[in-house]
């Protein structure tokens, strides 16, 4: 659950990137949606690490997640 509401924040904010006439403004952006990809990076080598070897194991929940952002 995690990961896919951090796959759409970091959607919102790769929408909005460069689109602001303030460089300050898309410098902001652009270090949200960087903040937000590192996390999603790190919730997932977590994930791995909790998850058993075998994929055909893991919580339901947690696949469908990780499918549902592309990982």
């Amino acid at each position: 659950m995690a990961l896919a509401i951090l796959a759409a924040e970091e959607a919102k904010w790769a929408a909005l990137l460069g689109e602001s006439p303030s460089w300050r403004t898309n410098a902001t952006r652009e270090v949200r949606h960087k903040t937000l990809r590192v996390a999603q990076t790190r919730i997932q080598t977590v994930l791995n690490k909790l998850a058993p070897k075998d994929a055909g194991r893991r919580n339901a929940e947690i696949a469908a997640a990780l499918e549902k952002v592309g990982l």
